[in-house]
């Protein structure tokens, strides 16, 4: 198993040495915001604190918190802490729930970009050798472009081919000898998919890498995509608000994801209470970072649920690790009082032989009563059975569901390639209780 490390000084350093570090560093972040952002410093002072006031990490919890809403009250451009004259790069969200959220990087956030973005790709086995196949979207979107400077900087020969048209993905990852692949976990999924039917074989390919983020998937399908494509598969995480791709990676060992935290401090809250929870708890992923210069950002509340893991990792990193994240607080489909993740979902699919890893929740309201139906699509050679025979697939499937989420659920059964395929986001989900 390889084992490459980009940066030993702050990858495997002391976790005393790391506190001290992440210390200084905020004193200044917090400094930059006081004095240079208007909205942190009114929140501050309204909570009668100072910069005087923050001396190490252990005063982070002194600090309010930043959430999504707060960048689009202050859109385009009001958090940002430094004069345009130095931002050169804008990245935005789709803003498909309101106004987009603005995110700017000076020359150096850039630099740190690159920088963690090549610690990721470097984890997971990537080198100077190697052909990176960038199908994440590029443009506004932040994945296609940090994924792309940290190619070049660990000096890698990189294709942004950015998302879609697939025929065109398939050509030149056979006439490139793509060795890595780069991508949404679902897309990865589609085009094994695609690689199988369009007869190409797998010999021919020089795959051996995904780096596979920008959504929630699950253990099973990881272990799906790896099997049919022949490749390792490592979660990468990151979000536009705090820098994009590249705020925690996957090593080989694949046993939780690095966080970078000499650049982004981590901390686990209780969503309902905003309490920060114990070492090991399980709620909900908050972020400083305590380099950005553009856009920085104080204790912000990302929604995804997962928990931290303090002790050294087999690969030799001490920087701390998050599980993969079991859904995102916001998210959460609630479900006749019973809370459900989508994720939940897909595992069971992906334990079964006679079904694909494409399905639909569809939740609606009749009658005041809460309904969930669940569209799956079933392989080729099951569908092809007798009615009596897709029944008993029905059924075990409605059992296997509702056994793991203590919701009733109406099964559908659907053709081979009926659900969408995404180029992007799996949408996963239609909720038109939302229309009442």
């Amino acid at each position: 198993m390889t084992n490459k490390i980009w940066n030993p000084h702050f990858e495997t350093m002391s976790r005393e040495d790391m506190r001290q570090v992440q210390s200084e560093r905020l004193r200044d972040a917090v400094e930059r915001v006081y004095y240079n952002v208007p909205y942190y410093r009114e929140k501050m002072q309204s909570q009668g604190l100072g910069p005087e006031h923050i001396k190490s990490v252990d005063d982070l919890s002194k600090l309010p918190f930043t959430v999504k809403q707060d960048l689009r009250d202050n859109y385009p451009f009001g958090l940002f802490a430094v004069p345009m004259s130095e931002i050169i790069r804008v990245h935005a969200s789709s803003g498909t729930t309101g106004k987009p959220t603005v995110v700017g990087y000076t020359r150096a956030d850039i630099g740190v970009w690159s920088e963690v973005m090549a610690r990721t790709l470097t984890s997971a086995g990537a080198g100077k050798n190697d052909f990176i196949q960038i199908a994440y979207g590029y443009g506004l979107f932040t994945g296609g472009l940090g994924v792309h400077y940290g190619g070049e900087k660990i000096g890698a020969s990189v294709i942004p081919i950015s998302g879609g048209n697939t025929k065109r993905q398939l050509q030149l990852m056979e006439d490139f000898g793509s060795t890595v692949l780069a991508c949404t976990p679902s897309y990865a999924a589609y085009l094994a998919e695609a690689i199988e039917e369009s007869g190409i074989k797998r010999e021919d390919l020089k795959l051996r890498i995904g780096v596979f983020g920008a959504e929630p998937w699950t253990e099973n399908m990881r272990r799906e995509i790896e099997k049919r494509l022949q490749i390792k598969a490592i979660d990468i995480y990151g979000l536009s608000e705090i820098i994009g791709p590249g705020v925690s990676f996957e090593c080989p060992h694949q046993c939780g994801l690095h966080i970078n935290e000499d650049h982004f401090i981590p901390e686990i809250i209780d969503p309902e209470t905003l309490e920060v929870l114990p070492e090991g708890e399980l709620g909900e992923l908050v972020f400083s970072t305590i380099t950005k210069e553009g856009l920085p950002i104080i204790r912000y509340r990302t929604r995804d649920l997962t928990r931290l893991n303090f002790e050294k990792c087999a690969c030799g990193r001490t920087l701390v690790r998050m599980n993969k994240c079991t859904g995102r607080s916001d998210d959460m489909l609630i479900i006749r009082g019973v809370n459900l993740f989508p994720s939940q979902i897909e595992s069971v699919l992906l334990e079964m032989d006679e079904t694909t890893p494409h399905y639909l929740l569809i939740v609606d309201r009749l009658n005041n009563l809460d309904t969930l139906e669940l569209q799956v699509e079933v392989e080729d050679r099951f569908y092809s059975d007798t009615i009596g025979e897709l029944q008993n697939l029905r059924k075990k499937i409605q059992h296997q569901v509702e056994s793991a989420t203590g919701l009733s659920v109406n099964v559908k059964l659907v053709e081979p390639k009926t659900i969408e395929r995404s180029e992007g986001k799996a949408k996963r989900v239609i909720d038109k209780r939302k229309l009442f």
